[in-house]
């Protein structure tokens, strides 16, 4: 059916122009924006019936979301709080899950971006303990000389032999990140993905990418010593998944189900283009900017990063730390057996697949200093437990712009407070 003059002049309404400026210049009628004001709005923040939380615990987080969403002008947020033991938990949406106005609800899976880094490095230590492959292995043992041949050239010396697989996992490699802008001079993917553009490659596009478009940063880091230079590094993990199918015989996806999803439970988690949840599962959430929904079904698919809620996240971050799949106790340690400064994301630090994000006295719950540890994600995602707490906390604000990266450490200081009281 056509669409009638008042439709159009509603997709045309631009959300940053007050539509009363635009009804008495004329270029929009009053009527039209009468309708518009309408239609259904998605309500306030809407808790899940299952919380387990105090009263005014439930009023702060609940505020805390509205205020996210409505003062960066935001499409959604959803985000959701356990203890450690999992007695205590609260989780909450606001906005809607989708173009037409649906409300979220704090259950819809969402794009979890690079959370998945800690899937990938559960991965790699499991096939570790399984003796399919050794972290101190080097990635030229592992990978063909088609894939590593010239990957590393730094002042025209080839490091790649030099690199090992606990270089990849700990961002110590100096391998530039194939997000990054390019010599050509063309957009980055980071901002392709900020202005909404729907691009996709490949693990060999990464490849190419890697060795004719960037240059290293240094070379890979002595690490016997105290401390080493380490630069995030998405190319790294692109490498791990291709070094653990090929140490394994299985696809990435199949491994995740097999020896992460199925074992937790998690019906929910899945990867887009390569599996399915495995249970009935509402639409994810899109990634948006600003209010904006996008299209990007190809970049997500290249991403190799999963689609998942935040309880499944909560229950593998939980299982994770508590060594459940693990053979041996010492696995887990190994997550944070160091704590690099990450020289492209000061002052957050980095373990192997880990984040690690001090929050300042001032900014911290009860105005002490906490620990994150964790991992978040150029969406706005966030997956991170407070050991000083022994708080999990989990969520998104699905955005595709620039600040996205910044706001989780913003959102997760306010949600300790909120919850601390």
């Amino acid at each position: 059916m056509a669409a009638s003059s008042g439709d159009r002049d509603l997709r045309l309404l631009s959300p940053y122009v007050h539509p009363d400026l635009l009804s008495a210049l004329g270029l929009l009628p009053r009527a039209v924006w009468r309708t518009a004001m309408s239609l259904p709005q998605p309500p306030a923040t809407i808790p899940s019936p299952d919380n387990q939380a105090e009263a005014d615990v439930d009023r702060r987080l609940s505020a805390l979301l509205d205020r996210t969403r409505s003062r960066r002008d935001l499409h959604h947020a959803m985000l959701a709080v356990t203890t450690g033991d999992g007695t205590r938990h609260w989780s909450g949406a606001t906005g809607a899950a989708d173009a037409h106005g649906t409300q979220l609800q704090p259950e819809t899976p969402f794009f979890v971006a690079s959370i998945t880094k800690r899937f990938i490095a559960t991965l790699v230590l499991q096939a570790s303990e399984r003796g399919e492959l050794g972290l101190d292995d080097r990635i030229v043992d592992h990978l063909p000389a088609e894939v590593t041949a010239g990957l590393h050239v730094h002042k025209g010396v080839d490091h790649t032999p030099a690199i090992t697989i606990r270089h990849l996992l700990s961002h110590t490699s100096g391998l530039p990140d194939y997000f990054d802008k390019p010599k050509s001079g063309g957009p980055s993917l980071f901002r392709q993905l900020a202005a909404g553009h729907d691009v996709g490659w490949t693990f060999d596009d990464v490849v190419r990418m890697t060795r004719e478009e960037h240059s290293p940063h240094f070379a890979p880091q002595d690490l016997t010593s105290p401390r080493q230079r380490a630069r995030y590094s998405d190319t790294g993990f692109q490498l791990l998944i291709a070094i653990v199918e090929r140490a394994t015989g299985q696809p990435f996806a199949a491994l995740l189900t097999e020896r992460v999803l199925t074992p937790l439970g998690l019906e929910h988690t899945w990867l887009p283009g390569r599996s399915q949840p495995a249970a009935p599962t509402v639409a994810p959430a899109p990634v948006c900017a600003k209010k904006q929904p996008l299209e990007l079904p190809e970049m997500l698919e290249s991403c190799n990063d999963l689609i998942s809620t935040t309880g499944d996240l909560l229950a593998f971050q939980r299982a994770l730390i508590a060594g459940a799949l693990f053979e041996r106790p010492a696995t887990t340690a190994l997550l944070t057996e160091r704590s690099n400064l990450l020289r492209n994301m000061i002052p957050n630090r980095y373990g192997l697949g880990t984040w690690i994000f001090r929050v300042s006295r001032l900014a911290g719950p009860g105005r002490r200093p906490v620990t994150l540890v964790g991992h978040a994600g150029v969406t706005g995602t966030w997956l991170f437990h407070c050991p000083e707490l022994d708080l999990h906390l989990a969520g998104t604000i699905d955005q595709s712009t620039f600040f996205a990266r910044s706001a989780p450490f913003q959102i997760m200081a306010r949600i300790l407070r909120a919850w601390d009281g």
